[in-house]
């Protein structure tokens, strides 16, 4: 266990090291330090939330669980209203409050996770039913798919619906019940999609993508020359060319292409691997969790990291049509990653381990 928190820390401290460095990098012709420095007091923010989370019992958020829940709930809500929530791009997704940006989808991820991880526990031996497992979990997660959809934020709700699909498995959830809800969802987001012209559009310039490069794909056409002229080394540490106002978002969601240009495909796959290991890490440890609780929450919130990084990377590479996740770890602005890696090393270190060493089966359990 000791081990595998120390790698955790370790991989986290230093994705964050160079994220800090390509975003100086990637922004520095167009702000200067500006977005650097408030990186940098988010990283602060982070570390000192990532330092509470680590000593700090985990078992206390089952009485958050749902408050959580709702406080989340009712700010997805309250951004959809004018003047109340700001528009940027089209969509309704933030508060702002003076310069800071505040977006409630991001307080939803931890929500949903902890609201799962508590059901999953309470309702462990009616996991298998299509009831417990499926359609009342369902109820609450399409209520906070749905608000985040409207946004629209269809990355997040993606997002979300995958991580939270795993979690139910890992409940005990029967992978059976959950292909007819997860059928009828996939067919809804393409009934949407057919009636959104820009998603449309974005998805054609994806599969055509040399067709449109001048057009809708030109984003994903800049970003594939960005990762494609950094070669095996890349062309060094602060001579990437196509930061200079050739890739929209260098320093956010596709900050991944400056990476590759700039320090070479190698580096591009030690972040890849480093996103593995934390992962693989994240699981373990809740694997090693005193509690179904515990193994529950540490899924969940290894599984939101690891997925979050697939899609943005998938995008960048032209793997995947254009989402607008950012990569953890490497965004500008508050960082999500700063609550999931605290947040799994709750129990590594706490008297509920030594209470309890191993955790019931989670069919076997009485409630």
């Amino acid at each position: 266990m000791k081990v595998a928190v120390t790698v955790l820390v370790g991989c986290v401290a230093a994705l964050l090291s160079l994220g800090m460095v390509m975003l100086y990098s990637a922004s520095m012709a167009q702000v200067g330090a500006r977005y650097l420095l408030t990186q940098l007091i988010w990283c602060g923010f982070g570390l000192v939330l990532g330092t509470a989370a680590a000593t700090l019992d985990y078992r206390r958020l089952r009485k958050l669980a749902w408050p959580l829940l709702g406080m989340a709930v009712v700010l997805l809500a309250l951004v959809l209203v004018k003047h109340v929530g700001t528009r940027i791009n089209g969509a309704r997704r933030w508060f702002s409050f003076g310069p800071v940006h505040f977006q409630p989808s991001e307080l939803a991820k931890l929500a949903l996770i902890v609201a799962l991880a508590w059901y999953g526990e309470h309702y462990q031996r009616q996991m298998a039913t299509w009831r417990r497992g499926v359609v009342v979990p369902g109820l609450f997660l399409g209520l906070v798919l749905v608000l985040i959809f409207v946004e629209p934020d269809r990355g997040t709700t993606i997002l979300l619906a995958g991580v939270s699909g795993m979690l139910l498995l890992v409940a005990g959830a029967r992978w059976k019940h959950m292909v007819p809800p997860a059928l009828l969802a996939v067919a809804g987001l393409g009934l949407s999609l057919s009636h959104d012209l820009m998603r449309k559009q974005r998805i054609f310039s994806w599969l055509y993508l040399e067709e449109n490069k001048a057009g809708v794909g030109y984003q994903a056409y800049q970003a594939m020359l960005a990762l494609g002229s950094g070669g095996w080394a890349g062309l060094g540490l602060g001579n990437g060319r196509q930061k200079l106002g050739f890739v929209p978002e260098n320093h956010t969601d596709f900050i991944f292409s400056i990476i590759g240009e700039e320090l070479g495909l190698i580096a591009t796959l030690l972040v890849v691997i480093g996103f593995v290991v934390i992962v693989l890490c994240g699981v373990f440890i809740a694997l090693n969790a005193p509690d179904t609780f515990g193994l529950l929450l540490g899924s969940g919130l290894s599984f939101l990291i690891g997925l979050q990084a697939f899609i943005n990377i998938g995008v960048v590479t032209s793997a995947l049509p254009n989402k607008g996740l950012p990569l953890d770890a490497h965004q500008c602005g508050a960082l999500a990653e700063h609550r999931p890696p605290g947040s799994k090393r709750f129990g590594a270190g706490s008297d509920g381990r030594r209470r309890a060493r191993r955790r019931p089966a989670l069919r076997e359990t009485a409630r």
